[in-house]
Formats: C-alpha cells, structure tokens, sequence
C-alpha cells in the first residue's frame, strides 16, 4: 500500500499547493493525477467521522422558509397563557398534534400539522454589539456574525469577501447529477432598508453559486426567459458553442485541465441542459398544479411561493430558499413580521393566516407525496420578538401593543428527513425570554442542515484570500433525529 506522507488537508477547494506538488513527483512511482485526485476523494471520505450516525445524509434537498423580519415566537409558536398581561399579549393559545404543546390560536392549521415536524423552542443567541436584522439575518445564513459594519450602523451591501450563503456551499459540496438549478431563491432578496441581499450570496465561492434569483410573484405568471433558448440561437448553434468551450478546455495542460474541469464541464455543460431540456421552465409553472391545490396553498405570494419551492424539490433542485416576501423592517400593517408599531392587528388579519396555510399545507402536501423522507424543511426568522410588549430593546421606538428584536428566545419548525414528528425540542421560560433547557444556536441548527445532507460541518473552505475557514462554527443537533 502506497501511503504519501504529510498533514492531510480536507477542504472544498479541491487538493492545496503542496499536495500537487507532491501529485507532481509521483508520476514515477506509476500513478496519474486522474489517479492521485480519485485518490484523494477516497481519503476524504473515509474519514468522515459522522458517517453511519443517525441522521447523516438523511436529507437530498432542503427548503428553507425564511421568516425575514423576526416574527414573535410568544404570539405564534410558544403563548404563555400565565404570564402577566404585558407580557402574553392579546392572543390565546390552542392544542396541537404534540401532546401538551399549545400555539397562538390564530395558526389552527398548523397545530393539525405538527404531527409531521418537530418544534424548537429554544432558539437563542445573545449578539455581539450589533442587533439589527441584517446582522442576524448574516449570522442565519452563512453561519458567521458580520465583521464590517457601515456608519449608519447597519452591514455594508454583499461583496465578494463575504462568507457564502447557506445554499451556496450546498451547491458547491453537493451539486445536483441532473441538469437541474442547484439553488433557487425566491420570490425577492433579503433586505433592510437599503441594504439588499446580504448574506444571500456565494461570497468568496464566487457568482457561480450564486442562487438563481426568481424575484417575480409566484401569484402571478412567471417569466423564465432566461431558461429558454433566444430565437436567434437554436439548439444546433449552442450546441456547437459548447462543443467549441469543451474543446478548448480539452487542449489545457493536464494539471490546468484537472483544476478548471470542474468548473467548465459540470458548470457549463449543465446550464447547457438545463437550457436544452426545459425542465426548469416546467418547474416554474404553477398553472400544472390543480386549482384546488394552489388554493390550498393560498392564493397569494407566500402560498404559492411555497408550492412552487416543493416543484423546484420535486425537479431536482437541491436547495431552495423560500423568503418572507417583504423587507425585513418593512410596514407590519402591509406585509413585514417587524412588529414595532402595530403587533396583534397584523399578526391576526395579515400574517399568521398566510403562514398557517402556506406552511401546514407544505407540509401535508410533502408528506402525501413521500417527498419528507428525504427532503429537510425549515421554518425560521432571523430572531423573535420582545417578550414585554412596547417596550425598547434594540434602540426602536415601539408602539404600546409593539414587540421589539429578541435574540435571546425564539422558535423555529423543522420537518423531514428521519426528523421527530409530533415532538417538541427545547422549552422556554416562563415568559418565554431565554431557553429553560436544551438551547441551540443558530449556527447549531445551520450545522445540522448540512449534516442532515451528508455535509460535514467541520468541513475546511477556503476565502478569497485563500485562508482556511471552518463551514460553520456550530454542534449538530442528533437528538432531532429522536
């Protein structure tokens, strides 16, 4: 058995400097790099130190149902009927499919849903200095606080220095086998005030896992010309383009040629399938689902943006980031969970009724097609809201029936994949401020998303100053399995 000496260096990036240098002097001992690489992948996985533990890689795809805004975990998921009056607010709570667990009764069709999903109530998380949306919308996504902050006091826009979105390392770490889109985002960025997509794209990966941005309403009829063939170039001629870029990479260099084939062939020959087979186009067309489904769904951005996530799952798609569609510090009495003026009236008429029958029928729907044995769903804002009601504790001004930024205590839903079904994770105190047991971070629910699709989360990446980072400094969460 032929061993080749040295500290091993498992990253995403494909084999260091050193290590094709030593590639380079074992070509007399009779090997290739085609042999050295295949080599190198098998290493890697041997040493995967989650493989065979419950719950690893029980998940091909994952839909995230992004909550942008912070919805108020007391009012939704986690009513404390005892507290004082300030405190538990207008709302009433009422039984669900878990066994002693109440939720705000303004979600009835999520408490008939429950029995397929587990709910955490013990998100928490105390920030470092900054108590924004942007900052902990970042920290949710990419697994890393933000470390650069404008004058204003709010996250400078995306830039490539960034650290990549969820999706994005799915993307780049589990690539599809189909000529399918990797990562769809929809139905528009995350955004505060003036800041517009930060922590929504590949970072240092770079644009090529970028997701796929559909910002249109999915209410609405979808334009994917991007997806279809322009008239003046036909099939025959993209064809010979392809084949043209493909003999051009096939001239490189060997070495070049190992380090840049993955890029062009699987990056360009996939969008050249993609193109060709239109299977992304039939996925983006709602008018295929029957009329009853749709109105189960709801007819309006967030229902149907939730059924059209499960079509993209259904096509093949390995991640799909379904956003709150609002800014995150929007207007509560039009469409934003930033509660500070008004709390109860939104809630009540506006944005519980969308979310319970957006995200019950997901669920139910998913789960009559089979698809939750193997598909991970997430629902989860960036932070809750303030146990006390109108009161300041992020530097807002609230109203006297408004709830401000709380970090500290808030509830996320999760579904599929092995997960518990009808179980609850974690509890709250009394008032619901800080977790009475069983905490999780958000990075620790991040890391258990990629463990879930066979990722390890000690994973090394590289930045764009090639310097080794972890995937996301979290804990995988096992007992979510049960």
């Amino acid at each position: 058995m032929l061993v080749i000496p040295g500290r091993r260096c498992y990253t995403c990036e494909g084999p260091t400097r050193r290590e094709l240098l030593r590639a380079g002097s074992i070509g007399m001992l009779g090997l290739n790099l085609a042999n050295f690489l295949g080599w190198q992948k098998a290493a890697r996985a041997a040493t995967n130190k989650y493989e065979g533990a419950r719950g690893f890689g029980s998940a091909k795809s994952v839909i995230m149902v992004f909550l942008q805004g912070g919805p108020s975990h007391i009012d939704l998921w986690d009513p404390k009927p005892n507290a004082p009056a300030n405190i538990r607010g207008d709302f009433k709570g009422i039984p669900t499919k878990i066994p002693g667990t109440h939720i705000g009764e303004h979600m009835p069709m999520m408490a008939n849903a429950l029995d397929k999903a587990t709910l955490i109530r013990s998100m928490s998380y105390t920030p470092n200095g900054l108590f924004n949306h942007t900052a902990a919308i970042y920290q949710m996504l990419t697994g890393y606080p933000p470390d650069r902050v404008s004058p204003s006091g709010q996250l400078e826009p995306p830039n490539g220095a960034d650290f990549p979105t969820a999706g994005s390392h799915v993307s780049k770490l589990k690539p599809p086998k189909e000529a399918v889109l990797p990562f769809v985002e929809l139905p528009r960025p995350l955004q505060e005030s003036g800041v517009i997509g930060k922590g929504g794209a590949a970072g240092f990966l770079g644009k090529a896992y970028d997701p796929y941005r559909l910002y249109q309403d999915p209410a609405k009829p979808i334009k994917t010309e991007d997806l279809a063939l322009r008239k003046e170039v036909g099939p025959e001629r993209l064809k010979d383009r392809f084949e043209l870029l493909k003999g051009i990479n096939d001239s490189m260099p060997d070495l070049e040629k190992a380090l840049k084939s993955y890029a062009i062939d699987e990056y360009y020959g996939k969008a050249f399938e993609l193109v060709l087979s239109g299977k992304a186009r039939d996925a983006f067309d709602l008018t295929k689902e029957p009329d009853k489904t749709r109105e189960r769904y709801g007819l309006h951005t967030f229902g149907q943006g939730l059924l059209l996530s499960r079509r993209l799952i259904e096509a093949g798609t390995r991640f799909v980031q379904m956003n709150w569609p609002s800014v995150a510090n929007g207007n509560p009495e039009v469409d934003s969970w930033d509660t500070h003026a008004a709390n109860f009236g939104p809630l009540k008429n506006l944005h519980c009724p969308k979310l319970d029958r957006g995200l019950s029928a997901l669920l139910e729907d998913m789960n009559d097609r089979g698809m939750l044995k193997d598909t991970l769903v997430l629902a989860i804002g960036e932070f809750g809201r303030s146990p006390r009601i109108g009161v300041s504790t992020s530097g807002n001004s609230n109203a006297p029936d408004g709830r401000d930024h709380w970090p500290y205590c808030y509830s996320a839903v999760v579904a599929g994949c092995g997960m518990a079904r009808g179980a609850q994770y974690g509890e709250s105190d009394e008032t619901a401020s800080s977790p009475k047991d069983k905490p999780m971070h958000p990075n620790d629910l991040l890391a258990t998303v990629y463990y879930a699709l066979g990722i390890d989360p000690d994973t090394i990446v590289m930045n764009h100053l090639n310097q080794p980072r972890e995937l996301v400094k979290g804990k995988v969460v096992e007992a979510l399995w049960g």
